[in-house]
Formats: C-alpha cells, sequence, structure tokens
C-alpha cells in the first residue's frame, strides 16, 4: 500500500495527524533553539535555528494551507458548529501565521551570523502565539473529530 502523495489525497484525520506530528516536532525543535532543559546545544545555534525555521513554517503551512482550508472548503452548507467555529478562530491563527512567518524571514537567512540579541524575546513571543494557535487548533480538531 502506498502513502497518499498529496494534500488532496488525505483524509480530514489524516490531515489532522499531520498536523499534529508536525506541531510535535517543532515542540521540540523550538525548546533545544531555547536550550531549555533537558536540550542542550548538540549544533551550532544557526543549524538548530535553520531546521527549527525549516519545520515551524512546515507546522504552519499544514494548519493553514492544507488543514483548514480542506475543513472550510468541505463544508458545502455553511452554516455547521465547524465552520462557525473556524470563521471565529481563523483571523487570530492568520494572525500566529505571520508571527511565525516573521520569525523565519529573520532568523532563516543564508547569513552565518544569527541576530542573537533579540532571539530570547523574539522566541518569547513566538511562543506565546504558539500557544494560542495550539489552543485554537485543539478547538477546531476537536470540533472536527
Amino acid at each position: 500500500m502506498t502513502e497518499p502523495s498529496t494534500a488532496e489525497d488525505l483524509t480530514i484525520d489524516e490531515l489532522i495527524d499531520k498536523l499534529l506530528a508536525e506541531r510535535q516536532q517543532m515542540l521540540i525543535l523550538f525548546c533545544t533553539v531555547a536550550g531549555l532543559s533537558p536540550f542542550t546545544h548538540d549544533k551550532p545555534i544557526e543549524t538548530e535555528l535553520e531546521e527549527f525555521c525549516e519545520i515551524l513554517i512546515d507546522y504552519v503551512s499544514v494548519g493553514h494551507f492544507e488543514t483548514y482550508e480542506r475543513m472550510l472548503n468541505n463544508d458545502k452548507g455553511g452554516d455547521s458548529e465547524i465552520l462557525k467555529l473556524a470563521n471565529q478562530v481563523y483571523p487570530r491563527i492568520v494572525d500566529t501565521t505571520d508571527t511565525a512567518i516573521s520569525f523565519n524571514d529573520k532568523y532563516d537567512s543564508d547569513s552565518k551570523s544569527v541576530p542573537r540579541d533579540d532571539l530570547d524575546n523574539d522566541l518569547s513571543e513566538l511562543i506565546s502565539d504558539i500557544a494560542i494557535r495550539i489552543e485554537l487548533e485543539d478547538r477546531l480538531i476537536n470540533a472536527m473529530r
């Protein structure tokens, strides 16, 4: 049996599972980049930031461009409870996507020097928005399942 190759081939449950797997991987890499215990910097911070930014963008993309769009496009009636909830939370999810993209733009560069002066504050702002995003995603996931 072969794996589905595109988001359109995945069921909504498979998309949710993909989103949750990306989320978990992103949180682990966040802890590594932030140097939170028990994680330590085994690689140069520039390498860890590059890996983190990659999974961060993958994570927000799976939610923003695959899962939520599929959910909204599959609701033909337009008045389901899921659609109402999605319309309530989607603007805030967009805000968190913007924060993630801004972080990526600042720290995932070809430059070998990382602007370390702002890193702690930027990580703090990012994880605050990610926490909000996770809460909103979980509300949607619970409604969809």
